[in-house]
């Protein structure tokens, strides 16, 4: 009896792959067809999502205010053997977008995922101890919404947005947050900006999935970056009593690191992966959000 060369015949009359095989499906993670725009993609997280998605073969347009470290990242990227550029922008800028989005089409081709890294909060958004909401000042409060609702997920989805319509494929991936489901403490502003992430993710998902458009979020619990620094480490290093309280609220017992939210990013901008995907939110958070007594 002869046995066939590349599959193996089971009882059932189906086929499998012998070892050593490709699985139809091995590709579904690659990125050489897409064209990614990392907004933020100057910051810690958004810089690692950047290399991340390069490393699945992207063409990726990294993208922020910071010229010397957006081309830091460019070269890093580069530097490994990926496709990058960085074209600055200001997010909340509508012209300053769809300069951006053109300067991004000549160079690599129309943008078919786009990824809203930009966010942060204010100084003055953040409570003392004690301190009453009241206490917020006007453009402190506006200040986070513009930074994390307007140019953090809006601004950008309607002009990147407009582009995958007319193409007719795309995928957006808002970076949200935990405290975005539950408020955080001390950071209200932050906390409700991020909420409404997360519903107009839902919404945009709502309004785009007939017409090829997904749009998702990501939300990361505590992963230490540039703007909460400060409130999770002393100057000498060691961890402050608001960091003491995340991790003993985290089953995980750590913070999250950059690379950690790689594989949701890469998962999310992937249109074979996770082509039947749209309107979610996706967590990242070492299990904060359902940790109990």
């Amino acid at each position: 009896m002869t046995t066939p060369s590349s599959t193996e015949i089971h009882a059932s009359g189906s086929a499998a792959a012998l070892p050593g095989s490709r699985h139809p499906d091995s590709g579904i993670f690659d990125l050489s067809d897409e064209v990614v725009v990392v907004i933020g993609g100057t910051g810690t997280l958004g810089g690692y999502i950047a290399e991340s998605l390069a490393g699945f073969n992207a063409r990726v347009a990294v993208m922020g205010r910071s010229e010397e470290r957006g081309k830091d990242r460019v070269k890093a990227i580069t530097g490994a053997g990926g496709i990058a550029l960085f074209q600055g922008v200001d997010a909340i800028d509508n012209d300053s977008l769809r300069h951006a989005e053109r300067v991004v089409a000549d160079e690599f081709g129309p943008t078919t995922v786009l990824f809203n890294a930009a966010g942060g909060n204010h100084p003055k958004a953040t409570l003392l101890p004690g301190e009453s909401p009241c206490n917020v000042p006007e453009e402190a409060w506006r200040h986070v919404f513009d930074l994390n609702l307007m140019g953090g997920a809006l601004f950008p989805s309607l002009v990147f947005g407009e582009a995958m319509l007319a193409a007719g494929r795309g995928s957006i991936i808002n970076i949200a947050s935990m405290a975005g489901m539950n408020p955080v403490s001390r950071v209200g502003a932050y906390s409700a900006a991020k909420a409404a992430v997360i519903n107009l993710t839902k919404y945009l998902a709502l309004e785009w999935a007939t017409r090829g458009v997904r749009v998702n979020a990501i939300s990361p619990g505590f992963f230490p970056a540039d703007q909460n620094r400060k409130l999770l480490y002393n100057e000498d290093g060691s961890m402050t009593d608001r960091s003491s309280q995340i991790i003993n609220h985290t089953p995980m017992a750590r913070f999250g690191s950059a690379k950690e939210l790689a594989g949701a990013a890469v998962w999310l901008a992937a249109p074979k992966a996770s082509s039947f995907v749209t309107g979610q939110n996706i967590v990242v958070d070492g299990g904060f959000s359902i940790a109990s007594i």
